[in-house]
């Protein structure tokens, strides 16, 4: 009884052996598709969210050191750079929305004499989610 084998057909063994078919793979594929249509929405909505939740923060922090170093000194910076230098800010705030930390809009005081740096507005076009343009936060 040496070489005796159960006789299944070569071309039975073989499609066994081979794979997934075209078939289950489309559909493998459309699931993809239709799971990915459903989630990338919800993925870059909340990746502006978060941008502009950062944008609000930074804008906070900042406002926040340049009120005092006001109170400190009795006058405004001349630009943003003194609060880094007087170790108000460890590092100069990145606007999320430009990913630029040079875009801020600079609103100086009424009078040049209390100086430079009253407050700042983001740089960036467009609006916020809220409809809000980003110049006006």
């Amino acid at each position: 009884m040496i070489g005796l084998r159960r006789a299944v057909p070569k071309s039975l063994r073989d499609r066994s052996e081979a794979g997934f078919t075209l078939i289950e793979l489309i559909v493998v594929m459309a699931i993809v598709a239709l799971l990915l249509t459903l989630a990338a929405p919800r993925y870059f909505h909340s990746v502006e969210r978060s941008k502009e939740a950062v944008l609000k923060a930074n804008l906070a922090t900042t406002r926040d050191a340049i009120d005092k170093f006001r109170g400190d000194t009795g006058k405004y910076p001349d630009r943003l750079d003194v609060l880094v230098e007087k170790r108000y800010l460890k590092a100069l705030p990145l606007d999320p929305i430009t990913e630029s930390r040079d875009t801020w809009i600079i609103v100086p005081p009424d009078a040049t004499e209390k100086g430079g740096v009253f407050d700042l507005h983001s740089g960036a076009d467009g609006n916020g989610l809220d409809g809000t343009p980003y110049k006006d936060w």
